[in-house]
């Protein structure tokens, strides 16, 4: 029928498409070959001689783009995406130099071929920041100049208020990239590095080849294609606390320029009024759970992973103990933060299985926090011993003494820890604490 496949029910088009959107409505991570195939043409992508011959579903050649699209979603899946967008300036945001050209002089907006190309960049960041990919500068330029197009160029669409990091100055980029993972407390292994001249991308992916930078083609309409279909930012979930994170980064730097201001670090602490927020894993966390579960590499103890199938599992199993961490601050909301699961090892032991935190709220105390509760908990189902163990992953080094610094005990068993409940004395904490039962 052509065009009216679309409308009527028995066609196949429109069968597939209602089996389409059944299997997206699922909670099972979705691996769209659909899109993927209308990215190249659906012409290309069938090859009926392969599928007569062998039941191939998609043409032989574009088997390395199956396999990448397929790739990407496990990495997803396990943590591996990018959470930073950081961007250069001139010719990449605008077109021109601004320190040369002038607030004038630069070519951004409407009714230039250049100009709209920028601001598509633009709108690109703008789009990736919605789904919580935290924005950053890095451009060699006087730090003044270069905020002068996003205070007062009635074109720009991105503003300051968008960019959680503004790195402007005469440094080497590698060097300004290492600063901005810091005051986001993130890895550099998480950052996508854009900008339009080769020599600082050749430089940066020299000096830091886990930062993921794009090679640019030269007409900058091409380069939001060149970075979303790169899957670098790919996604297995989205969380309401996924659509706050931008700000969330951004209002973490805030907290780390305070803390390098004070010499007083327990007040600091204090005058953030933070309130920690501890409560089982129930149905609304359910899908944010399992996201920090699967992508959670830094502070996890164990680095074990779980599907939101079994996550749920867990809900209504009373052997095992879950908590779910949030904090709140002065700041603003940080959202869900951590996640522990413990399960009996007999009548007087629980082990903690899966310890894992945000590196948003490193330094904060909040594992203190954590402990006081977990320890509390246990308590009152009647344990008498935390145990708890760290496997190396060769990521999660810095959580390599978590569990001494806390006051837990060695064993015999290699990385296995254990705390005496009926000594342990819980922490003084600088944060207020809420519960549910």
């Amino acid at each position: 029928f052509g065009s009216l496949d679309g409308r009527l029910a028995a066609a196949p088009n429109a069968a597939i498409d209602r089996l389409n959107a059944a299997l997206r409505d699922g909670g099972d991570p979705l691996f769209d070959v659909a899109a993927l195939a209308a990215r190249v043409g659906l012409g290309r992508w069938h090859d009926p001689v392969r599928w007569h011959q062998a039941k191939l579903p998609f043409a032989p050649d574009l088997a390395p783009l199956y396999a990448d699209g397929l790739g990407r979603l496990l990495g997803a899946l396990r943590g591996t995406a990018r959470k930073c967008l950081v961007l250069d300036l001139d010719n990449t945001l605008w077109g021109g130099v601004i320190g040369d050209d002038g607030l004038d002089g630069i070519e951004i907006g409407q009714g230039t071929p250049r100009g709209e190309a920028h601001l598509a960049v633009q709108r690109m960041a703008l789009a990736l920041r919605a789904r919580g990919i935290v924005l950053a500068v890095c451009s060699k330029n006087d730090d003044a100049t270069a905020r002068r197009p996003f205070r007062a160029h009635p074109d720009m669409l991105l503003r300051e208020e968008h960019i959680a990091v503004f790195q402007a100055n005469w440094t080497d980029k590698p060097t300004n990239l290492k600063a901005i993972a810091q005051a986001l407390n993130i890895g550099t292994d998480a950052l996508l590095f854009l900008d339009d001249n080769p020599a600082e991308r050749a430089i940066v992916r020299r000096e830091m080849p886990e930062v993921a930078v794009p090679e640019l083609p030269d007409d900058p309409a091409l380069f939001p294609r060149r970075v979303l279909c790169g899957g670098w930012f790919e996604a297995a979930a989205f969380s309401d606390d996924d659509r706050r994170r931008a700000e969330q980064y951004r209002a973490n730097a805030r907290r780390a320029e305070l803390a390098a201001s004070t010499t007083d670090l327990e007040g600091y602490l204090r005058s953030l009024g933070m309130i920690v927020r501890f409560a089982p894993f129930d149905s609304p966390g359910r899908a944010r759970i399992a996201q920090l579960i699967n992508k959670s590499n830094q502070f996890n103890l164990t680095t074990r992973r779980y599907s939101e199938a079994e996550v749920a599992a867990m809900e209504s199993d009373p052997e095992v103990l879950t908590l779910q961490v949030r904090l709140t601050d002065a700041f603003g909301d940080n959202g869900m933060i951590g996640v522990v699961v413990a399960r009996p090892l007999d009548a007087a032991t629980l082990e903690i299985d899966t310890w894992l935190m945000s590196c948003r709220v490193l330094g904060r105390r909040v594992e203190q926090a954590t402990l006081n509760e977990l320890a509390a908990r246990a308590r009152a189902r009647g344990y008498r011993t935390l145990r708890g163990r760290y496997l190396p992953s060769g990521r999660n080094a810095m959580v390599a003494d978590h569990y001494p610094k806390l006051g837990f005990a060695a064993t015999d068993e290699a990385g296995v820890w254990r705390l005496d409940l009926d000594a342990f004395r819980p922490f003084d904490l600088p944060m207020a604490v809420e519960r549910a039962a």
